[in-house]
């Protein structure tokens, strides 16, 4: 059987919950798991697609104050519904170094409540409403922003960091 994420979560992830636990396939080859990150505050976002400009822009952004970050002892951790060779190319001709997650399933989507029906060009379709949820090392949501736009987002979740 090939590693699959799994997300699980009865109520609406919120600040102040415990974050739905969740593994999945990080673009290290790693199996990344809510459990094996306890210790550690955990920046997780969601974004729509790689390779588009807002995404680009966000994960630049992130990777600029990367950093800044894990000398917070932050980790950060993108998610997306692409899959993993996406995410790779996406690394690769970005120079992100941080790991992504290929939510293919998109059950870790669900589980954090970030999927919205869209509208593009006359189609209906199910994708992520861009999502930042900051996870305190105890695994408790801290924050969570929702609707997220991308200039002076990265600045105000380090400082949400930088807070805990």
């Amino acid at each position: 059987m090939s590693k699959q994420r799994s997300a699980r979560q009865a109520i609406e992830p919120s600040e102040g919950r415990a974050a739905p636990a969740f593994s999945g396939l990080s673009t290290d080859g790693d199996e990344l798991a809510l459990d094996d990150l306890r210790g550690t505050p955990v920046v997780l976002y969601f974004y729509p697609r790689d390779n588009t400009p807002g995404c680009t822009t966000e994960a630049r952004d992130f990777q600029a104050r990367l950093a800044e970050f894990e000398a917070s002892g932050a980790r950060v951790i993108g998610v997306s519904n692409d899959d993993a060779a996406s995410h790779r190319r996406f690394c690769d001709k970005q120079g992100i170094a941080f790991p992504l997650i290929a939510d293919t399933d998109r059950s870790l989507s669900r589980a954090f409540n970030v999927l919205r029906l869209k509208q593009m060009f006359g189609k209906r379709f199910e994708g992520i409403e861009r999502s930042t949820f900051l996870i305190d090392a105890d695994g408790v949501i801290r924050r969570a922003w929702r609707k997220v736009k991308v200039p002076g987002h990265v600045d105000e979740v380090l400082e949400a960091v930088k807070e805990l």
